[in-house]
Order: C-alpha cells, then structure tokens, then sequence
C-alpha cells in the first residue's frame, strides 16, 4: 500500500506538471482548451470551468490536453478559428508543444532547490570502505575506516576532491595523511592505471590506489539563493547524462536490459518514500528530467515527433499531407509499443530474477 501511494504521487505530479505546462502555454497564446486529462481511458471524476473539462481518469499511465482544432482536419466553426490550435501560427504551435517537456525541467529545478536547502547537497566522506588486495593501497597499509584528510599536505573534505587529485596525479606518488580511529599517520601511495567500467559499461583506463568509498556523507544545507543556482547546474547535468544515456542505448553501449518501465519505477518510488520525504522528492526530480528529455526525442507521437514535424514545415513552408502524417503517426506508435513491450519485458524478468 506504501508503495502503491508512492507511485501515485509520482507519477500524478510528474504527468501534472507536464499537462500543466501544455495547458497554461495554450491559454497564454490564446488557444481554447477543451479538456485536461490525468489519465486516459474512462473519466472517473470531473468537472466543467470555463469551457474547459478537467478530469481524472481510470488509466494512470499518462494524461492529455485537448485543444480546439488540434487535428487540421477537425471541422471548427469560423468564429473560434481564432482560438483554434491548427490555425495558429507554426511559432505558438511549437510553443505549446515544448511547454510540457519545459515544465518538467521547471518542477525539477524546484525539487532541487528544495532538498538543498531543507536536506542539502549530500558530500561524501573520503573515507575507505574496503581495500582491493594487491592494490598501491594495500600495500601502502591503508585500511577500511581509514580517513583521508589531507593529501601532499593540503585538506581535503570529500571523496570527489579525493578522485580528482588521484586522476590528476599522473602516476606520481602522493602522501595521504590518515586518520585511524584516535591515531594520525602518514601513508604514501603511487596510483596505477587500470582499466575499469564507467557508468556506461564502457572500459576506460584511469589512475587508481584501490580503494572504496565507505558511502558516509554529511549533509550541507545551501542558501535558497544559492540552491537555486545550484539546482539549475543539477538539472543541466542531469539532462546531459540523460541525452548521453540515449545515444549510448543507440550505440549498443548501454543494452536495453538497462531500460526500466512502471513496475521498476514503481519499485524506486516505494524504496525513496521508505526512505523519508527528501529522497523521494529527489528521485521525482531526477524523473521529471528523465521524461523532459524522453518526451523531446523526435519519435512522432512525442512532443519531439510533433516538433520535428514543424521543423520539416518550416523547411518546406506549408505542412506534410495529413495521409503522410499518419502514416508517421503510426510508424511512431508501433515504435513506442515495441519500446513499451521492452521495458515491461525487462520489469517482469528483475521480479523473476529477484
């Protein structure tokens, strides 16, 4: 039940944001706004305002907004042309389309900002975990629960200040000065270059002492002006790592068993909700670049697709026939279908293997 109250917070304020951006973007440009769905399939509860029909329906997996004449083949009558989607111009067309994926960068910005400054940036300790044997570390006599605050005499606070001398020593001995548990020593260790796998899967050779992270951090609250600064460099780098992900799944780096559907999702966001408040709404943020991104790939069906298909407009200056247009519309369908059918395969074969 826990988990199952997760997964409908995530996923409905994920899929609101997105609508919401859709929606007020339309309503700005003044296109008319016929119905603002959470959900599809039957309507489970609604309500009427404003010539607009809101509603949650039975299928959770998404959601739609409506807009006036939002096929050029809808029959609207002349005198709500004005306020019609496909009688607009090609600028408030893709506008309106881009505003769903912009408004999940939005609600991920403000996540956040609001974990950093309620939680804060979380900065682990340079402290060992474990020591590889027949390591530089090994045999420099570092052990696990050692901690490493300073190296070649200058302070360091953290396991990624750690890395970066390491990489950045070119095979050079460096002295670590080490804390053990009352006791201070002095270690030296010369890094070796090894071959190792990136987060990608990829084999990179990087200089290395052969330690672990013992994964203990501190938390650091930022000020809410620097949070915000700070939450927007998250977010660029999150979309970055996201865009690279993709092009490494093309790539064949990355295989598709690394692709993960709703019940992996769902899985996550009962883990993070166990977790406390702030990890959740972490996880949230990192989703909502995730579907950002996914949603401005040019596969037709996603707001890319439709902006790739304004794109080729522009280019030829008048809009594809609507017999093309569906034809890619169904291509992009048959391309989402298999996409979904992989990544339940994969859900379904993590809860077999455990």
């Amino acid at each position: 039940m826990h988990t199952f109250l997760a997964v409908i917070i995530v996923l409905g304020v994920l899929i609101f944001f997105h609508e919401l951006g859709h929606f007020l973007m339309a309503r700005l440009l003044g296109v008319r706004v016929l119905k603002f769905s959470l959900g599809f399939g039957p309507k489970i509860i609604g309500f009427e305002r404003g010539g607009t029909e809101y509603c949650i329906s039975a299928i959770p997996l998404g959601g739609y907004v409506k807009l006036l004449g939002e096929s050029p083949t809808e029959d609207v009558p002349p005198e709500e042309l004005h306020a019609s989607f496909s009688h607009r111009p090609l600028s408030h067309r893709a506008l309106i389309v881009v505003a769903g994926p912009l408004a999940n960068f939005i609600l991920a910005w403000i996540f956040f900002a609001l974990v950093f400054v309620f939680q804060g940036k979380p900065v682990y300790l340079p402290q060992v975990g474990k020591v590889l044997p027949e390591s530089p570390a090994a045999e420099a006599g570092l052990q696990p629960g050692d901690l490493i605050v300073a190296v070649d005499g200058k302070p360091i606070s953290s396991w990624q200040e750690l890395n970066e001398v390491v990489r950045k020593s070119e095979g050079r001995p460096l002295r670590l000065t080490v804390k053990r548990g009352d006791k201070e020593i002095t270690v030296v260790v010369t890094p070796r270059l090894r071959e190792v796998k990136n987060i990608f899967g990829e084999t990179v050779r990087v200089p290395m002492i052969g330690i672990v992270s013992a994964g203990k951090a501190r938390f650091e609250k930022v000020p809410p002006s620097r949070a915000l600064i700070e939450a927007a460099i998250m977010v660029f780098m999150m979309i970055k790592l996201t865009v690279i992900s993709i092009v490494k799944l093309i790539e064949r780096v990355l295989p598709l068993s690394t692709l993960g559907g709703p019940i992996f999702i769902a899985k996550l966001a009962g883990e993070q909700a166990q977790a406390g408040i702030w990890p959740l709404v972490s996880f949230m943020a990192v989703l909502s670049v995730n579907l950002g991104v996914l949603n401005l790939l040019p596969i037709p069906m996603l707001d890319g697709g439709h902006l790739a298909l304004y794109a080729v407009e522009a280019i030829r200056g008048k809009p594809l026939s609507p017999r093309t247009k569906e034809y890619i519309h169904k291509i992009g369908l048959a391309i989402l279908l298999v996409l979904m059918l992989v990544v339940f395969y994969n859900d379904i074969l993590r809860l077999v293997r455990g």
